[in-house]
């Protein structure tokens, strides 16, 4: 994803917590906030050792990336996204983070429509 599409910085991650609004299913954590000075929406992603070693955890956001790429022209504009995999991530295909990260932002009601 290109740089307009990501939040690198620590403010900018606590900001996101500690404003934002949190929805979540068995597999992600979402944290929404809303930014109406953007023209497009930001995502962090956040990954923990829990999880499993360096190449689980990389894979992970490498799949969640990709997600989040085939649903930015659904995406509202004007928002900043951090995405908290949980556990059962590690053991997931493309297919299923696919359908639980749209289920996940279909009640975080952040998809315009359906990609």
């Amino acid at each position: 994803m290109n740089k307009q599409y990501r939040i690198k910085k620590n403010e900018d991650f606590q900001a996101v917590f500690q404003k934002g609004a949190s929805t979540a299913n068995r597999q992600f954590v979402i944290y929404v906030k809303d930014q109406p000075n953007q023209s497009s929406f930001r995502i962090g992603l956040s990954v923990s050792k829990k999880i499993g070693n360096a190449v689980v955890r990389n894979r992970i956001k490498r799949l969640i990336r990709q997600v989040m790429f085939e649903f930015k022209d659904s995406i509202k504009e004007g928002k900043d996204l951090v995405i908290i995999a949980r556990k059962p991530t590690a053991d997931m295909d493309y297919h299923e983070v696919k359908s639980s990260l749209e289920h996940v932002c279909k009640r975080a009601k952040i998809l315009q429509r359906r990609p």
